[in-house]
């Protein structure tokens, strides 16, 4: 059985920012109800040489918009990264996840062998897509995903591993 490219990108993109927009909307709500400045989430980090909650977002919505993008041979959408509140990153999610039902299966599947060229730490990469997919782009996705939870989670938004997969 071979993997469908498609059923391992875009769906779960789609499925995961859906649920780091209600993660976003519980922290702008605890922001609210706490009496919090929400600057103070949307700048937080977990530690001092790392990114904020607003830039782990960002790069999210990267890897999600980036991924489906290059293995359909597409030119990859440009954002401003100008987002300065919990409504522009909800925003920014919504158009990453209208950028991702604009794919089909018909677009992806058959990707794994496409060849991915990418500019990373200065230098010119290339991968087969299979591998960029889930070498790369899965992992990073992941990464800011959570990083982004646990910074809200860290600065005491009540959130669980329910809200972060999406089921509540």
């Amino acid at each position: 059985m071979t993997i469908s490219m498609y059923e391992a990108s875009v769906p779960v993109f789609s499925a995961r920012l859906k649920a780091l927009s209600n993660v976003l909307a519980a922290a702008e709500q605890n922001a609210l109800d706490r009496k919090i400045d929400p600057q103070v989430f949307l700048t937080a980090r977990l530690a001092p040489d790392m990114f904020a909650l607003t830039r782990q977002v960002q790069i999210a919505t990267d890897h999600a918009k980036g991924a489906p993008s290059r293995l359909a041979g597409r030119e990859v959408p440009k954002y401003e990264d100008n987002e300065a509140s919990f409504a522009d990153l909800e925003a920014r999610i919504a158009k990453t996840v209208a950028h991702l039902g604009t794919f089909s299966a018909a677009d992806i599947d058959g990707s794994d062998e496409r060849v991915i060229e990418l500019k990373l730490g200065g230098r010119e990469t290339t991968l087969g897509g299979m591998q960029y997919l889930l070498h790369l782009a899965m992992p990073n996705f992941y990464f800011h995903l959570t990083t982004a939870y646990d910074i809200l989670r860290h600065n005491g938004v009540p959130l669980g591993k329910a809200t972060f997969l999406g089921s509540r």
